[in-house]
């Protein structure tokens, strides 16, 4: 079945993961790169069930918070937690495998096909490939399956790698200028993928330099401004 944007109830077998803690709770975090400050004592906190866009324009910091977020980018300042790891603690890499980004490249191996890619993804998440077929189909490229990534056009490659979010059942998904390279339709895609995440209390967390898509998307969107969310 394609994907659409209908909002949808929580399944009947969703379990609710018992929890009265944020999944993110940032607390004056800072970053400096080659000792030039790229985020300044930004706080920031995402609940359980909630979707947060965060606007600004380049270079304003927003991949930098995502690379935080996700845990590959250790903060010089600042104290936080990511799905309940300290950041830069020794639990951080246990709780990579619940997370889900899509990021400005899409996470894919170019001399694989879309197929190969996605059955990859699905067997690394502990799905079956006929998973990575379906969410293929899902997202509009089930006739691509066979085509190497290296010869599709970028629009396909983005659908692509939100698809590879789909297979799983990530607890917390990062999106980097998600309908950057999607047509109109493919934005479907996005709101459904953020609707999924949701309803199961996971949390979204979508940068982009507009803010009006933002807000079509999430609820709730905070600017960035020089390294500041304000």
């Amino acid at each position: 079945m394609p994907i659409h944007s209908k909002r949808v109830s929580r399944p009947p077998d969703f379990q609710p993961v018992s929890s009265d803690l944020p999944l993110v709770d940032l607390v004056d975090v800072s970053v400096s790169l080659g000792g030039a400050p790229v985020l300044s004592k930004c706080r920031l906190t995402l609940d359980p069930g909630e979707s947060l866009g965060v606007a600004g324009p380049n270079g304003a910091g927003k991949s930098t918070l995502l690379g935080v977020v996700a845990t590959f980018i250790t903060p010089t300042g600042g104290s936080g937690t990511v799905l309940g790891a300290l950041l830069a603690g020794p639990r951080t890499p246990a709780v990579r495998s619940q997370i889900g980004w899509s990021g400005h490249l899409p996470a894919l191996y170019p001399d694989l096909t879309l197929g190969e890619n996605l059955a990859l993804a699905a067997r690394l998440t502990g799905h079956p490939v006929s998973r990575g077929r379906k969410v293929l189909t899902q997202v509009g490229l089930g006739a691509a399956a066979g085509i190497r990534a290296e010869r599709c056009s970028n629009g396909m490659l983005r659908r692509a790698d939100l698809a590879r979010l789909l297979i799983g059942s990530p607890r917390l998904v990062l999106l980097d200028e998600p309908d950057a390279g999607l047509d109109q339709d493919a934005a479907a895609i996005i709101d459904h993928l953020i609707t999924r995440t949701t309803r199961r209390d996971g949390a979204v967390l979508c940068v982009s330099h507009d803010a009006a898509r933002l807000s079509g998307w999430v609820d709730r969107v905070v600017e960035m401004r020089e390294g500041r969310i304000v």
